[in-house]
């Protein structure tokens, strides 16, 4: 497989890349970013690109536009070394909630960044758990969208007694996803009732289900700064429940978000994936990293052979 395939990472999460490589038997091809003076980036790709499968490894994570330039000057280096075929494998898309005009004058981020992608080279994106499903169709080239579902899935079925458990989406919009999660689980679902005042501040009017009593597994796509959990964990405490758990896909747990999840005694466990470099092990309590690197290491390997990948968007 080494001999006509190439995987590069940017800065953002080179140990995921790592894993991704380790998983495949082949080498992380190396590469380097130098800053000048004026603050401006230059790459240099260090590996064999003509004529290859190239793959580029690069979360857009905080410094967002830092490793968004980064990417796009990683794929234009690998066109201009003519790279047979230009995959990103991009396990966070930072700008899918940028998804629609809900505002005078604002611009639809989601779509800019994937026409940016598109321009700069790339022919294929991989990503996992898009902000919301639509943010598929904003690109001009394949995209495959895996889901985390089954690897948190098997982390639950194998840690703990599911017999009064239930499955909490945030809002509405997460209905789907968290449905399909609590299937997988054999558990009911139920959801929040949200309003959005801010990028940091909602309000939980009910929540839409019966969750007295039970053990409840609240699933997002997204931790940021955590402001949406702590509401619902507080209108979940008002219908008495009996235990929270907080899980998701991208655990960026930015601003204030460890101190107030920290401050939260009756949170059990808060489980993300390794979708994001997890900066705040150790500073955050009772967190649990599970890996999807063989999700996209498969991904890339039947992406590179020509195999359907399918299956891979549901397990």
């Amino acid at each position: 497989m080494a001999s006509d395939i190439t995987v590069f990472s940017g800065s953002a999460h080179r140990e995921f890349a790592q894993e991704i490589c380790d998983l495949l038997g082949m080498p992380l091809s190396p590469s380097e970013t130098t800053r000048f003076s004026n603050d401006c980036l230059q790459v240099h790709l260090d590996g064999n690109c003509r004529k290859r499968d190239v793959f580029i490894v690069q979360p857009l994570v905080p410094p967002v536009q830092e490793n968004l330039v980064e990417l796009l000057l990683m794929l234009d280096a690998a066109r201009g070394a003519s790279a047979g075929h230009l995959t990103v494998v991009m396990p966070h898309y930072a700008y899918a909630r940028s998804d629609k005009k809900d505002a005078p004058r604002i611009s639809i981020g989601a779509r800019l960044v994937a026409d940016l992608l598109h321009k700069a080279g790339a022919q294929r994106v991989v990503t996992m758990a898009l902000h919301s499903p639509q943010v598929h169709g904003m690109f001009e080239m394949p995209v495959d969208h895996l889901s985390a579902n089954h690897v948190m899935a098997k982390h639950f079925r194998n840690n703990g007694d599911l017999s009064n458990a239930v499955v909490v989406s945030p809002d509405f919009g997460n209905v789907k996803e968290a449905n399909h999660f609590a299937r997988l689980l054999d558990v009911p679902v139920a959801a929040g009732a949200k309003r959005r005042l801010t990028d940091d501040r909602v309000v939980i009017d009910s929540i839409v289900g019966d969750v007295r009593g039970k053990d409840v597994i609240v699933l997002d796509d997204e931790i940021a700064t955590a402001g949406s959990l702590i509401e619902l964990f507080d209108k979940l405490r008002e219908v008495g429940v009996n235990s929270i758990t907080a899980a998701c896909v991208h655990g960026l747990f930015t601003g204030p978000a460890v101190e107030r999840l920290n401050a939260q005694p009756d949170l059990k466990e808060i489980v993300c994936t390794n979708t994001v470099p997890p900066r705040v092990a150790g500073d955050l309590d009772r967190l649990t990293v599970l890996s999807v690197a063989p999700l996209f290491a498969e991904a890339v390997r039947r992406i590179h052979s020509g195999e359907s990948i399918s299956s891979l968007f549901d397990a």
